[in-house]
């Protein structure tokens, strides 16, 4: 009962922490996809970028959090706000995932599907556009899925250094020793996890063809 009494008397701060958190993580995500979707690609046409792609993308996530924000905080202009320096580290922790299923679900293609494709006579642009990606989107989208339920997650960390988000409440909650505010933190920010992970997943299914 303490505990809906809580979540009743501050609705509207919680509500207001979950837009910004999932702020964060919409704008992390769309950046990570704009650049992780095109080095996917990237790599399937040079092999010999993979490792080193892949390599510096593994590394970035073996990263702890408040380390990485403590890395990114001497550089211009993204130190001079919280927001900023948090949606790039949200921003690189996402691009593991993305970049790897990109390539995946490019290179597992049916090498008959590519015959076919340049037997039709199409350059290698329309059968990226027309062909790959299209099979691929499945194998992509599980890729942003993953991404986006480990942002909702490494977002609450921004908290830490000013960037709002439902970690406000987690961090308040820590330092105040008091369960109530700790969970008007987590349980917005595991729902909003298994929304993304249900909603994604569902998409995904629907993506997902014969190959």
């Amino acid at each position: 009962m303490d505990l809906l009494r809580y979540f009743s008397n501050h609705r509207t701060e919680i509500i207001t922490l979950t837009l910004e958190h999932v702020w964060l993580v919409g704008v992390s995500i769309a950046l990570a996809i704009a650049i992780g979707v095109p080095l996917g690609i990237v790599i399937t046409r040079h092999p010999g970028l993979k490792q080193p792609v892949l390599g510096i993308t593994n590394v970035i996530q073996i990263i702890p959090s408040l380390a990485l924000f403590g890395f990114l905080l001497p550089v211009p202009w993204l130190g001079e706000r919280a927001d900023r320096l948090a949606i790039m580290a949200l921003t690189l922790y996402a691009l593991l995932p993305i970049v790897s299923n990109t390539y995946t679900g490019i290179t597992t293609i049916d090498p008959a599907v590519r015959e076919a494709a340049r037997g039709m006579g199409m350059t290698g642009r329309q059968m990226l556009y027309i062909v790959e990606l299209p099979l691929a989107s499945g194998v992509i989208l599980a890729g942003i899925r993953v991404a986006t339920v480990i942002t909702i997650g490494v977002a609450t960390i921004a908290a830490a250094i000013g960037a709002g988000g439902l970690g406000e409440f987690i961090f308040r909650g820590l330092a105040m020793v008091d369960n109530r505010v700790i969970l008007a933190g987590a349980i917005p920010a595991a729902v909003l996890a298994l929304l993304a992970d249900v909603g994604l997943g569902a998409i995904e299914k629907l993506l997902r063809v014969p190959r």
